[in-house]
């Protein structure tokens, strides 16, 4: 027994010094770098709202910095002309992803769309994602979904509102939509508010394993950075994860069974499993349950959350700015009209609205902080030596904040994208990654978001619950979500009310 113990500590003390040898151990012409401590590197600067502290650190220490979690080496970059370097010329050394513990468990063993390291395994994955899942034609095909979602939504807003004020707490209602339209995209089924078309217990489960889905970001293991502390399961988070996991691989395989023992149903017969499994019958290699669990997987975490949260903020802003708001329902009414409702195919059509998605992403980006690169090789960024292995982020909330690109950055200025000079803005924005590891997402995402804002603008007058502004401070966390959720007044507009969905 005492022989364990002595060996269990001088292992330890072992561990420490190697690791202590390791991180005073760095190459030369790294990015600038706070003084370190001992062993723990920069983890004592890991205050939340992290994209606030990198932000923070970066005006003292410089556009590019390097900084040290544990054993990990952080590369943080906070310029636009250094992030265009990152995926131009170091595009491809930058294609990979760093492999945290969250990404074995729940990215399936580093298998998904987000997880996958750069080759032959990932670009299949991209084509798939981009030509059979999220290519325009596949999206038309599924528009009744999005239709038929959003039609819902404005039925729940309209009960109490005709010729009266109605109270309405919005992110509730967004979070609903958004999770509602990816899964009926994804496998027929709708899990919130009224007509759910599963029994109670299914639904019930089934929101219950949303939520920790898309709540999985947050989670942090500190054995990723401290390897030593792999020896323990500290707050139990390694057997959060794995049971987490378990319980999504059983939940995703129980959609894709089902889709095979209702093949023929008409209601499952234009999902994208069902579209997956065909494809499945005649290239099982590439189209393994394996690899549809991982993509409806990517799907329900960067596919929900972030559209929701946007159009909160997006509200949130327009009630903020009513001249704003005024601008883009005079926007609507002078090109689409009185005598029916905003179609998907209009949203291109309004340019104001579309200047408002934008200047949200922009001055409110719901993902602060890119996910993070590693490096599959020896690189320079900004003239400075970045070695292979190091974890590089960008923090694209503060460039979309840079006061040497943006006029008045922290202002509500739809405006600044306006016509040829708003071209010229688009280029600096960067709310869904960059470089060939970017989202294929965007498109679903800007349907969602723009046909909603679209209609909710055209069919009822919107108020703040009280005369003070809105509260516009960010939770912490991996997105961001408004610190108070957003209750707002609103009414149908009288001429609109023989339009607005009734029952």
């Amino acid at each position: 027994m005492e022989n364990t113990i002595l060996y269990s500590i001088l292992l330890t003390v072992l561990s420490l010094v190697i690791l202590y040898f390791f991180l005073t151990r760095e190459p030369k012409n790294l990015p600038p770098s706070p003084t370190p401590l001992p062993i723990i590197g920069h983890l004592h600067h890991l205050k939340l709202p992290l994209h606030r502290t990198l932000q923070s650190l970066s005006t003292k220490y410089g556009p590019i910095m390097t900084l040290r979690f544990g054993v990990r080496r952080f590369v943080v970059v906070s310029s636009l002309p250094l992030v265009e370097e990152c995926f131009t010329k170091n595009d491809v050394v930058l294609a990979n992803r760093p492999k945290l513990f969250i990404g074995k468990h729940l990215g399936y063993d580093y298998t998904t769309l987000i997880t996958a390291p750069y080759g032959d395994g990932w670009r299949n994955l991209r084509k798939i994602a981009t030509v059979e899942v999220l290519s325009s034609h596949r999206l038309n095909v599924l528009s009744h979904v999005r239709r038929d979602e959003i039609r819902r939504l404005m039925l729940q807003l309209a009960r109490g509102a005709f010729g009266s004020q109605h109270w309405v707490e919005l992110r509730t209602l967004f979070s609903e939509l958004t999770f509602n339209i990816i899964m009926r995209m994804m496998a027929g089924k709708r899990y919130y508010g009224e007509g759910v078309n599963v029994d109670e217990a299914e639904a019930r489960e089934g929101r219950k394993l949303i939520k920790q889905i898309v709540g999985n970001g947050g989670i942090s293991y500190a054995g990723d950075f401290l390897p030593i502390l792999k020896l323990v399961d500290y707050n139990g988070v390694k057997k959060r994860v794995v049971e987490l996991k378990e319980k999504i691989d059983a939940f995703m395989q129980g959609l894709i069974d089902e889709h095979r023992r209702k093949k023929g149903d008409p209601e499952l017969a234009d999902s994208m499993i069902s579209h997956l499994l065909h494809l499945q019958e005649s290239q099982p290699e590439d189209y393994s349950d394996f690899m549809v669990k991982g993509l409806i997987l990517v799907l329900l975490i960067a596919g929900t959350d972030t559209s929701s949260i946007t159009l909160e903020w997006i509200m949130a802003n327009l009630l903020n700015n009513p001249d704003k708001l005024k601008k883009a329902q005079d926007e609507i009414d002078s090109l689409i009209g009185h005598d029916r409702l905003v179609e998907e195919s209009d949203v291109s059509k309004l340019p104001y609205l579309q200047c408002i998605i934008f200047e949200t992403l922009r001055l409110n980006t719901t993902a602060p902080l890119l996910i993070p690169h590693a490096s599959s090789d020896d690189c320079t960024i900004g003239g400075y030596f970045i070695p292979r292995d190091s974890i590089v982020m960008v923090n694209a909330w503060a460039i979309h904040r840079d006061p040497e690109l943006w006029e008045d950055p922290l202002s509500f200025k739809p405006e600044r994208f306006e016509g040829s000079g708003g071209e010229k803005q688009h280029k600096l924005m960067m709310p869904f990654g960059l470089g060939r590891r970017a989202c294929p997402g965007a498109p679903l995402a800007q349907r969602v978001m723009g046909w909603t804002l679209a209609l909710l603008i055209q069919c009822f007058d919107w108020k703040r619950v009280s005369e003070q502004e809105i509260d516009m401070r960010e939770s912490p966390g991996t997105t961001m979500p408004k610190a108070v959720p957003l209750e707002l007044m609103c009414k149908v507009r009288p001429s609109m009310e023989k339009l607005v969905p009734k029952d």
